[in-house]
Formats: structure tokens, C-alpha cells, sequence
């Protein structure tokens, strides 16, 4: 059983039933007091003018209100005609008399002879009339309050009250039903990702929900697409890395391996020459193994900088020297276009070295032969923090759009195919971005996916890189 579903539709269940209890006690109580009042009314608008008429009988023959208090406490005592008028279903009334200017002559109960009625009284009131049509007076009667009802009063009543139990047991009945339907609509995206997120757990990391209803659950909907869409990222990643170690160490070990044996069957002579192709091969694994070194220390924030006023004019132009026979190997011109005035900044020379040298040998592999790869340097200011902008550009076939993402991650390598001694361990860029990041640096690349790539990193000229190389460390 959904049990978010029971309790969202007990909860909008109970709060439909107290609110519908509430309305129908006020509207029974409301009801009955009205129609009692309405009732109440009627009876003294019915014997008030059989009064007023006495009235009117008495100021015709004695001309005047003088002794008017007299009869109308008669009256009250239960003689003459009107006494059915004092005396409603529901107790004595209040009666209230007054002359033609609306001064009270009499007030059986609140006290106000020799006051004057309100406007609204005036309005009110049942007017005494005198034989020639004139205003002798005005009469006005309350009801005492709530008035008995008979038989056939309460039957009405009783109606009212039928219809209202009604009324109420209809409400009750389609505010449950919402109630149930909203309460279902609400749940089922939290039971969608709570599937879900179970599936994940055992290891099913394509589950996703669809992301619908309100606001919230559509958040929530997204976020936990966004985080099944991360872990399966993190997996693949985990899966290529350990396929690319695996394949980037058989290959050395089996080309050891096989050397070896050949010596040791006879198949190669004892010679310099095969030896030295053992050499190179422990030597390519003795790199992989130190960038996989390097690159967890980079990630673990343990890599060791040496900060110093660092001349970056000096740290290019080595690098491209340094580099200028190989590029020549592959008929690739290799320039470096630096201004004179190029501040210092505060860095680790030998790892900025690593940074250009890493750019800089996957440019000229990338060029095309004939191809130029440019190192070029300004002095920048962005954010009012000014830092130092170094590119390396290489006119080579490009990078696609969609693996531009990828550049710096661990293995990666644009052409698949290539041979692991063209397309180095596949570690450098990742290497390169911790590098610049502990510098409080910045390093991205650029490429329209046809021709050209351009990679750059910032390096921070003031001494604030200080606070950059810290935060990286502690990652």
C-alpha cells in the first residue's frame, strides 16, 4: 500500500470533513435562528396592525395620546383587544409608541419615553393613521426573540435542515474523491523517483523519471536525473579508465615480455640493439606510471609548488627552443610571438614549464606537416583581477564540438587509432589542467571542429595567486 497516498488522502479527507461539520452546525444554528426571527416578525407584523388600529380607535374618540400609557399597560396585563399583540409565541414584545413628530409617548421595556425614534425606527414602524388620512402617531413592535414555531413552521424547518445534512453529505462525498485523486496525483511522482532511486541503488544507473506535477516535484524530478546522468558518467569514466590502464600496461609488458622470450628461445641475438628496444619499453611504462602518479597527487590536492617571481618571456622561449628540433622532425614551424614588456608572475617555474611543454608537444603532433604552431602571451585583465593569457594554436584538423567537454579528461585522445608513442599516455592534458588550477589559473580550449585548435591558461600576475594555490591543494 502507497502509504504517502493513505496518509496525503486521510489528511485531505479528515480536513474536508471537519470543514463541511463546521459549515453544516453554523448554517443549522444560522437557519433556525433566522427563519425563528423571520417567523417572530411575521406574527408581530400581523397583530401590529390590529393594535394600530386600536389605536387609531383610541385617539379618534379621545383626540389625543394623553392617557395613552394606561390602555397600553391594560394591554400588557392581558385586557383588551391588542393583547394578543404584547404577547408573541415567544414571549412578551416590546412596543414602542410615538406622536406624529416621533417623540416616544410609551416604551414598555427600554425606558425612552420622552426620546425621539431614529430614522430607521421611523422608517420601520407602523404608522397610526387617523380617519382623514393623517399621521396620528407611529407604533413600533420587536419581537421578543425567537419565537415558537408550530407544527407546521417546524416542518419547514426541518426541510431547511434536511437539504442542508444533504448538501453537507454531497460535499463530503466529492471533496474525499479530490481528495483521493489529488492525494494519488501528488504521490506518484515521489513513488516514480522512490522506484527509481531503489533501481539505482542495485546498480541500474539508466533509470530516469519523468520530470512533471507541480514545481517542487518537477525539481526534484530533474535533480534526480541530473544525478543518475552524473553517477553514469562516473561509472563510464571509472570503466574507461581501468580499460585504458589495463591496455596502456599489457601493451609495454607484452612487448617486454615477447622481447624477452625471444632472447631467452635464441630468436634475437644477445645484442645492443634489442636490449635498448627493452629499455625504451620500460621507459614508456616507467612514464605511465609516474603521470599516474603525478595526476593523483593533482587530484588529491598533495601537489608540491614552488612559488616565486616567475619571468614567463624566459619559461616560452625555452620551451619553444627545446622543442624547435622536434617540431622540424615533423615539418612543423614552430613561433613564438611575445611582447617585451610581459609582467612577472608568482608561479612555479618548473611546473609552468610542464603546463607549455604539455601544450606545446600536442600541438605539433596535431599540425598538419608544413603546419605552424604559434605560443603567443598577453598581459590581461578580467573581473579587475589581472592575470596573464598564454595560447598555444596549432593548425591541425580541430577538435568535434561534442568532445571539446573531454579534452582535459584522463585517457582522452581526439584519434583513437593513433599508437601510444604518437599519442603520448593520454594523461598530459588531464595533468595540465590540475597544474594550472593549483596556480589559481584557468585553462580551456577553443576550435571550430574543422581546422585549428587553440588552448589557453591564465596564470595570476599578483601575489593573490597565493590564495588559488591553497584552495586547489585542499581539494
Amino acid at each position: 500500500m502507497n502509504r504517502l497516498a493513505v496518509r496525503l488522502t486521510l489528511a485531505i479527507v479528515g480536513t474536508t470533513l471537519l470543514t463541511v461539520a463546521l459549515v453544516a452546525v453554523v448554517a443549522n444554528r444560522a437557519a433556525g435562528a433566522e427563519f425563528r426571527r423571520y417567523v417572530a416578525a411575521g406574527q408581530m407584523m400581523t397583530v401590529g396592525q390590529d393594535l394600530a388600529d386600536e389605536l387609531a380607535g383610541y385617539y379618534q374618540r379621545t383626540g389625543s395620546w394623553s392617557d395613552v400609557a394606561s390602555v397600553l399597560d391594560g394591554m400588557e396585563t392581558g385586557q383588551g383587544r391588542g393583547m394578543g399583540a404584547m404577547r408573541g409565541r415567544g414571549g412578551m414584545s416590546a412596543l414602542v409608541l410615538a406622536d406624529a413628530s416621533g417623540e416616544i409617548i410609551y416604551d414598555n421595556q427600554s425606558g425612552r419615553a420622552g426620546g425621539t425614534l431614529t430614522r430607521s425606527e421611523r422608517s420601520s414602524a407602523l404608522p397610526v393613521m387617523t380617519t382623514s388620512g393623517g399621521v396620528a402617531g407611529y407604533l413600533l413592535l420587536l419581537p421578543p426573540g425567537l419565537a415558537q414555531l408550530a407544527p407546521s413552521e417546524q416542518a419547514v424547518l426541518d426541510r431547511i435542515n434536511l437539504a442542508l445534512a444533504a448538501a453537507a453529505a454531497l460535499a463530503l462525498l466529492v471533496g474525499s474523491l479530490v481528495g483521493v485523486v489529488l492525494a494519488r496525483t501528488l504521490a506518484r511522482p515521489m513513488v516514480r523517483v522512490a522506484g527509481a532511486a531503489e533501481s539505482l541503488a542495485a546498480g541500474d544507473l539508466s533509470q530516469r523519471v519523468p520530470v512533471e506535477g507541480a514545481l517542487e516535484t518537477q525539481t526534484l524530478g530533474r535533480s534526480f536525473n541530473s544525478m543518475a546522468e552524473n553517477l553514469q558518467q562516473a561509472e563510464q569514466l571509472r570503466r574507461n579508465l581501468l580499460a585504458d590502464v589495463a591496455h596502456e600496461l599489457r601493451t609495454p609488458l607484452t612487448v617486454i615480455q615477447g622481447n624477452l622470450q625471444a632472447l631467452l628461445d635464441g630468436v634475437y641475438p644477445l645484442e645492443r640493439a634489442e636490449i635498448a628496444t627493452i629499455y625504451d619499453e620500460t621507459r614508456l611504462l616507467s612514464r605511465l606510471v609516474a603521470d599516474l602518479r603525478e595526476l593523483a597527487q593533482a587530484e588529491a590536492g598533495q601537489l608540491q609548488l614552488d612559488l616565486r617571481p616567475t619571468d614567463m618571456i624566459i619559461v616560452l622561449r625555452q620551451t619553444a627552443d627545446s622543442f624547435t628540433p622536434f617540431a622540424e622532425a615533423k615539418a612543423v614551424t614552430l613561433r613564438a610571438n611575445l611582447p617585451a614588456d610581459l609582467p612577472d608572475v608568482m608561479a612555479d617555474p618548473d611546473r609552468v614549464g610542464q603546463i607549455v611543454r604539455n601544450l606545446v608537444s600536442n600541438g605539433v603532433r596535431h599540425a598538419a606537416r608544413g603546419g605552424v604552431v604559434a605560443i603567443s602571451a598577453r598581459d590581461t585583465l578580467a573581473d579587475q583581477k589581472r592575470s596573464m593569457r598564454v595560447e598555444v594554436s596549432d593548425d591541425g584538423p580541430g577538435i568535434p564540438s561534442d568532445q571539446i567537454a573531454h579534452v582535459f579528461d584522463r585517457f582522452w585522445r581526439g584519434d583513437q587509432s593513433r599508437a601510444r608513442d604518437t599519442g603520448g599516455s593520454g594523461l598530459g592534458l588531464a595533468i595540465t589542467r590540475y597544474l594550472v588550477e593549483a596556480h589559481g589559473g584557468q585553462i580551456g580550449v577553443e576550435s571550430d571542429g574543422l581546422s585549428g585548435t587553440v588552448f589557453w591558461f591564465t596564470i595570476p600576475v599578483t601575489d593573490g595567486v597565493t590564495g588559488g594555490v591553497k584552495a586547489a591543494s585542499n581539494r
